[in-house]
């Protein structure tokens, strides 16, 4: 495996962490931005391996596409995508991002990107 793979891999990995830490103590909104962020990792990660080269977009739905992932994979991937934007930036969410989401939401994303990271682990034969 490339050692960019490794690396991208490895923080996906620390993404999916912080975004349940941030759901634990009620920043929701970081929650969920986390959440989006190890899945776009671990995507950009496969695509690096199968395609060979980078991924240049923040699209989930775009590299999930590319990649042809499994109809679970793509449901999150869709799930996941907006929220690159819509966390981050009160124009993108129409409303103050941090008030946007609740414990509930912030739960589902994380459930999300956890579907994204199994399915990478089987696709590469990933141990952890």
């Amino acid at each position: 495996m490339r050692k960019e793979s490794v690396r991208l891999w490895e923080q996906a990995q620390e993404d999916l962490d912080t975004a349940d830490k941030l759901l634990d103590i009620g920043k929701y909104y970081a929650s969920v931005f986390f959440s989006e962020q190890a899945a776009e990792k671990a995507l950009k990660m496969v695509y690096l391996e199968k395609k060979r080269r980078t991924a240049f977009t923040h699209d989930l739905v775009e590299l999930a596409e590319e990649l042809g992932v499994p109809e679970n994979v793509f449901h999150a991937a869709a799930e996941l995508s907006p929220d690159y934007l819509t966390t981050r930036y009160p124009d993108a969410a129409n409303a103050v991002p941090a008030k946007l989401y609740d414990a509930a939401s912030a739960r589902m994303h994380l459930e999300l990107s956890q579907e994204v990271l199994k399915w990478v682990k089987r696709e590469l034969g990933l141990e952890t």
